[in-house]
């Protein structure tokens, strides 16, 4: 049997206002995705935590440190 292993990071906007900028954490993201060069992603979650003030936003996104097709 192969087996394999993927790398993942995960991502959440600063506590506090502006927590809950879904739009501010896919930039951030994106940003991360960027950093890290010619990665393949394989899959990308998003969660949502209630909180007594904003929603605690994460996503985690897992890739293989390879070149992405093309």
């Amino acid at each position: 049997m192969a087996t394999w292993t993927i790398n993942h990071f995960s991502r959440s906007n600063p506590a506090g206002t502006g927590q809950g900028d879904v739009a501010a954490l896919l930039r951030r993201v994106a940003q991360s995705i960027d950093d890290l060069g010619d990665v393949s992603v394989q899959d990308l979650t998003f969660a949502s935590s209630v909180t007594a003030g904003e929603d605690d936003l994460t996503v985690t996104v897992y890739y293989h440190p390879e070149p992405r097709r093309r």
